[in-house]
């Protein structure tokens, strides 16, 4: 990746459960560094990366937001993600471009499904973590259990730099365990020579001296720990109460000193990614951009490797929650919004790729909603409402029908319904209704079989395609190859029907999407006269549809995994809860007084569930979850959805449709 940048940085991603308090912890990050002259709070709405109306209204994070401050002479950019699971997917953009990470544990509730969730993909991307245990001052709180749960549900190398000095309303600080001459902690766990216990597991040497008896300075231990830290292969763990701003310095300390910086050369060529997209007053579109090699400048013209298009820079600005300036340039492990580029997306790669790491994949909408305009006159606006905010969530996956007026999104959560209409409102000035939503399925083919498509008439035409269909194993999606040499139907019309596989597959015989699929394409053939580019446009849904129909389709519904915690009183109802839900679940535990039950939840059962449970438990019951994948609905449960547009199947009604379609 090349030479370390010559300024200090960390890019660095603050991450948690809902409610742990990470906006509370950017605050207090902003204020101590004096980036910030007056303290935020999430709960009167002032705080510096809630941006939005609705953020501030209801105190919670929707949107990932950037800042940054500066801490003995390194420059720190910090991202801001939302906790609540209805909005991952912005945690998902947010991971792919942090060289570090902060993840915030509740010293009360302790670790959470989110908080499992967003670990294993910090992990799968082996990205540096300090582990930060907040909320210290509040009654419940029990690092010693806090910490024993991070060592069996997270990682069995967080190594506690910090002991607590007090705790609940007696909290009043932390002493640094890697001090020379640190005193021995009362808490057990968070001592010296629990770290080197830790460590030892790591480096040879370490446990030769710990074996040997032989006394280990505290400063071999911190330099061995950042090491490892850098490494992505220990943890350091920190405890903290951030609305009294205690143990916030010691973070920006432990940034500094075991998470690293970026590395990549402000000389070589362009690569970078495009990890956030939003729509400025004055500047339109501007893409939060992550520079791994190179440097943008203003008035640069860059390709965009995802999209095969060039585009202009007409302004570079660092953003600061709501405050933003123009710099001119961004080099090599700098973040900032670019302007100008009109046609971008979330995701896509500017200049080489080879630089830019694999983006992680947590989020799965799993429910569709219809929305409504208020008046047909309205719909105009809607639909490009609803387009703007899918530029920035491609999740919501907008489908426009015309000719019936429908329109349809998808959600990760009822929440998400709440803030997308508060969104339309505020923003846009449109009041718009979502229908119930409905679970989204999916389809897989029941068994082998072929599809045959001789698409010759009516001329001047000529596509002919047989593809092999077979089931895939569960989660696989879909694999396509060819079998087809080039003189047998050139590579162009090879490509148009590689492209235009996955949009056949979009809608099966029962109007939700083909998955876990193989489709082998064994033959191909074009004609020197008849045959149009777009011919194979034409023919590969039909050939598709005519396998399908063969193969016959079996629907899969999503899973959720979930955790139940209620008071033990109200175990045995909740078991009765998870039968009649036809849920597969492992046998409950006590934890205190407290009635664990974990398992997988078909989400179509469970969709209300949350509320119920609450309701039967007054108020005491917790449900987490998570998707869990999907897997073949019982044979009673029919889910169909109506198809849009004319059916493949129709073949000769198809041809007309799409041809006039193609020819518009």
């Amino acid at each position: 990746m090349g030479k370390q940048l010559s300024v200090s940085r960390r890019n660095v991603g603050i991450f948690a459960h809902v409610d742990a308090g990470k906006t509370t912890t950017t605050e207090h990050l902003l204020y101590h560094s004096g980036r910030i002259r007056a303290l935020g709070s999430v709960d009167s709405g002032t705080a510096q990366t809630d941006s939005m109306d609705v953020e501030r209204e209801r105190g919670i994070s929707v949107r990932s937001a950037t800042t940054a401050f500066s801490w003995k002479e390194t420059f720190i950019n910090l991202v801001d993600t939302p906790g609540h699971v209805d909005f991952l997917s912005e945690v998902e953009r947010s991971l792919r471009v942090m060289d570090g990470a902060i993840l915030i544990v509740s010293a009360v509730e302790g670790v959470q499904s989110q908080t499992e969730m967003i670990w294993h993909a910090l992990q799968s991307l082996k990205i540096p973590t300090l582990l930060y245990v907040n909320k210290m001052d509040r009654i419940g709180a029990d690092p010693a259990r806090v910490l024993q749960e991070i060592h069996k549900q997270l990682t069995p190398m967080a190594v506690p730099i910090y002991a607590p000095l007090g705790i609940e309303d007696t909290f009043r600080g932390a002493v640094n365990v890697l001090a020379e001459g640190a005193p021995s902690a009362p808490t057990p766990g968070f001592d010296l020579a629990a770290a080197v216990e830790k460590l030892s597991e790591l480096d040879e040497p370490l446990l030769s001296s710990y074996i040997e008896g032989v006394p280990i300075p505290a400063r071999e231990v911190k330099t061995t720990l950042q090491r490892y830290a850098r490494q992505g292969m220990a943890y350091p763990l920190l405890v903290g109460a951030s609305s009294k701003g205690i143990g916030i310095e010691e973070l920006m300390e432990a940034i500094l000193d075991y998470l690293p910086g970026p590395s990549g050369s402000a000389e070589q060529p362009l690569s970078a990614v495009v990890f956030k997209v939003e729509r400025d007053k004055t500047m339109g579109r501007m893409a939060y951009v992550r520079v791994y090699e190179g440097t943008i400048r203003n008035r640069d013209t860059l390709f965009n490797a995802t999209r095969g298009v060039e585009e202009k820079v007409t302004q570079i600005r660092k953003i600061d929650g709501r405050r933003a300036e123009d710099i001119g340039l961004v080099a090599a492990g700098d973040i900032a919004a670019v302007c100008g580029l009109t046609q971008v997306r979330i995701g896509d790669v500017l200049g080489r790729s080879d630089a830019v790491p694999p983006a992680p994949r947590l989020a799965v909408p799993l429910l569709t909603v219809q929305v409504h305009a208020q008046s047909d006159a309205q719909y105009p606006a809607l639909v490009a409402a609803l387009q703007e905010l899918t530029d920035e969530d491609p999740l919501l996956d907008l489908q426009w029908i015309q000719e019936e007026r429908e329109l349809h999104v998808k959600v990760m959560g009822t929440i998400q319904l709440e803030i997308l209409t508060s969104l339309l409102d505020s923003r846009f000035g449109l009041q718009a209704r979502f229908d119930q939503p409905s679970v989204i399925y999916k389809e897989t083919p029941s068994k082998s079989g072929e599809g045959f498509i001789a698409y010759t008439m009516p001329k001047p035409c000529w596509a002919i395609l047989r593809f092999q269909i077979e089931p895939g194993e569960p989660g696989s999606g879909l694999v396509y190859q060819s079998l087809v040499r080039g003189e047998q139907l050139l590579a162009q019309y090879q490509n148009e029907v590689e492209r235009r596989v996955p949009e056949a597959l979009q809608q099966g015989l029962l109007g939700w999407e083909v998955t876990d699929l193989k489709v082998t394409l064994t033959y191909g053939e074009h004609h020197v006269w008849h045959t149009h580019p777009l011919d194979f446009a034409v023919a590969t849904p039909m050939g598709l549809m005519q396998g399908l129909a063969e193969t016959g389709t079996k629907l899969l519904e999503p899973m959720l995994q979930v955790r139940i915690t209620v008071p033990e009183v109200y175990g045995g109802k909740v078991l009765s809860d998870l039968v009649q839900m036809r849920a597969i679940f492992d046998p409950p535990q006590i934890s205190g007084d407290r009635f664990v039950v974990e398992g997988r939840l078909p989400a179509a059962t469970s969709l209300d569930y949350p509320v119920k449970l609450s309701a039967m438990s007054g108020g005491r019951g917790v449900i987490t979850s998570s998707f869990g994948g999907y897997q073949p609905s019982p044979p009673d449960v029919q889910a169909e959805r109506k198809r849009r547009g004319v059916n493949p199947l129709d073949q000769s009604k198809y041809i007309l449709a799409v041809r006039k379609a193609l020819s518009t």
